[in-house]
Parts: structure tokens; sequence; C-alpha cells
């Protein structure tokens, strides 16, 4: 579904991600883990064109993303949903109008359709009766499920979630893990997380790769990146401060 070969991507003098490469197969599950600041959160904007390679190629679909115009890029975005870090709701909005944006500003569907398709995604989220509510009004938790519901209104082929457990407590990063396993299952996506959440990791992905010094430098099932010999890789798992990777400051 998606493919990245030789992407290059500096700012500045920076290089965040230095010839990396990736297949991320259709409608599984692939969880991107590696340290804060590693450029996880950078490489999936590439992958959705919000960001463009200085040299490589992101096949999405069979097109190469970064060749697109404008236009290509819209299109092709209609494919995907995403659920940012911090949920990224519109404040001023309810959490209909919220869910339903997307409905709204791009399918010619009636209300009466829309405020439909915005119970049955809130359902799918294991939300009832918060349609009038305000993000103000709603526990971190809950606004993550909103961002859930609003990131596949559209019924999208691939979902990115960004860190999608950070800053929940332990019982509702759970609860975010277990709907992102079954919306997995019950819509059939292809999907991306970036995560440092080693919990969730385990339990979401049918791949992990990490991502170190703007490489993947390791890549398998859960059971094989927790008995890997990868020392830089066990370092990271295992929230060791001894190892290869040199923690500064």
């Amino acid at each position: 579904m998606i493919k990245l070969n030789n992407v290059i991507k500096c700012f500045g003098t920076q290089q965040v991600v230095n010839s990396l490469n990736l297949e991320i197969p259709d409608k599984k599950t692939v969880v991107i883990i590696g340290r804060s600041g590693c450029g996880k959160s950078v490489l999936l904007k590439h992958m959705i064109g919000l960001l463009k390679p200085d040299s490589g190629s992101i096949v999405v679909k069979g097109k190469d993303i970064a060749k697109l115009d404008t236009a290509g890029l819209d299109d092709i975005r209609k494919h995907f949903g995403m659920l940012f870090q911090s949920a990224a709701l519109f404040d001023s909005l309810t959490v209909a109008e919220n869910v339903g944006f997307a409905l709204t500003r791009f399918t010619k569907k009636s209300p009466a359709e829309i405020r439909q398709l915005v119970k049955e995604k809130l359902a799918l989220v294991g939300l009832e009766n918060v349609e009038e509510k305000k993000p103000s009004e709603l526990s971190g938790g809950m606004k993550k499920r909103v961002g859930l519901a609003r990131a596949i209104a559209m019924d999208p082929e691939i979902m990115l979630y960004d860190e999608p457990t950070t800053g929940l407590d332990p019982i509702m990063s759970d609860i975010i893990n277990e709907l992102i396993v079954n919306l997995q299952k019950q819509l059939k996506m292809t999907s991306v997380v970036v995560t440092h959440d080693m919990k969730s990791a385990y339990k979401i992905g049918d791949k992990i790769a990490m991502m170190y010094e703007g490489r993947i430098i390791e890549e398998g099932t859960p059971p094989e990146i927790q008995n890997t010999n990868n020392p830089t890789v066990q370092q990271f798992i295992n929230g060791s401060s001894k190892g290869p990777i040199q923690v500064l400051g």
C-alpha cells in the first residue's frame, strides 16, 4: 500500500531522514517506534504529502506522491484518515460538527445522512449522546475517540496514528489500543502507528519498525522485535539508560 524508497529529508543542516526504506503491507498495522524527536512524525507527514522528501520516492497506491501536484495530492489524501497526537479538534465546533467536517465539506450527503453517519462513527469508538458537546467539555480520552471518529468518517483505506496514547492513563491507553485493533479488523484498513509506547506497539502491530538516526534499523513481528540481538533496539524496547543510544542533556 505504501513504499518508501531511499527517502532523505533535511531541515537546514539537520538530516532528519537518511536514506530510509520501509514497506507498509496492505490491510496490516505497522508500528514505527523510536525516541522522541527521531523523525517518526516527520515520516507520517511524508506519507500523507504534507512534506516532500529532498530525494527518494514515496509510493502510495502505485503513485509517487512526491511528484504529484496539489490536485493529485488532494485526490490521494481522500484515501487517508489521521489521528493527531492532540486529537486536533476544532474548539468552536461541536462533536457532531467535528466528526462530520469532511462529510460536509467533501460530499453531497444531506444533513440527515451526515447526522446518521456521525452517530454511527461515534458508536464505533464507544461514544453516545455527545454530539452537542464542545471539545472543552470532553476528557482527554474522549477527545482522542472523537478525533478517531472524525478520522474514519470518510471510510479511509489508510489510517495514520501519531502517538495515539500520549497523555492518557494506562486504562484509557488500553481502550484506545483496543479500538485501533478492532477498527483495523472491522474496516480492513492499512494502518501506520507512530509511538514510543512499547505496550501499545506489541498489542496493535502486525509489524514493528524501529527508526534511529534517520533510518529503519530493524523491523519484524512483535516477537521478533522482542527477541532481537540488535543492542540499540534492545536498549530502546527495555527502556535502559545503558547501551549504544547516548542520552544528551
